[in-house]
């Protein structure tokens, strides 16, 4: 039986230097290392926001909403390749006119499982370029969504969303709102 390849994130300082590479499958617990990842956030061409909701089989954070895609790139990988990797992989969901709104965010924090988050994760922006088919492993539900209902939804309820979600939104919110109201895509 063919041995699966080990999958491993980008260990970071808290200025997001690489410091080395872990193991992807064991860096998540009660103390966890900062490591290097993105969320990406996905509008459609009439300006709507892809939010998913993640599966319930996830280890971390099962069945809350969050950001369209987020994901850890692999040592030596671009952001871009690997937004558009995550994407397909977890969406079916190809992607165009990647930009990063956000090059310095990033959180800490702990779920009622008590394992923790802890990464240096660049916000990004970017553009669905086909359907939506997603990986039930990853995706439970998703949505189009206008953003400023987003913002709305989040103000309204922060529990029920992803605390990178709710951490990064206001800062992005900004970001989403120039690329809507001038009709621009990214």
């Amino acid at each position: 039986m063919p041995v699966e390849p080990v999958e491993l994130v980008v260990l970071v300082d808290e200025d997001g230097a690489p410091m080395g590479t872990h193991d992807k499958a064991t860096v998540h617990g009660t103390s966890t290392p900062r490591h290097l990842a993105f969320s990406c956030h996905i509008l459609d061409a009439e300006g709507c926001l892809l939010v998913t909701r993640r599966a319930l089989s996830k280890r971390t954070w099962p069945g809350v909403w969050t950001n369209s895609v987020c994901g850890h790139p692999a040592p030596g990988e671009s952001m871009e390749d690997a937004v558009r990797r995550r994407a397909a992989f977890e969406l079916g969901l190809e992607v165009a006119g990647i930009v990063c709104a956000l090059p310095e965010f990033g959180y800490s924090a702990r779920d009622a499982s008590g394992i923790q988050e802890n990464e240096f994760c660049p916000v990004f922006i970017a553009r669905a370029v086909s359907a939506v088919e997603p990986n039930p492993d990853e995706v439970a539900e998703f949505r189009w969504a206008d953003p400023a209902d987003l913002v709305a939804a989040v103000g309204a309820a922060p529990w029920a969303f992803s605390p990178w979600l709710v951490a990064h939104l206001a800062d992005l919110a900004p970001h989403l709102t120039a690329t809507t109201t001038a009709g621009a895509h990214v």
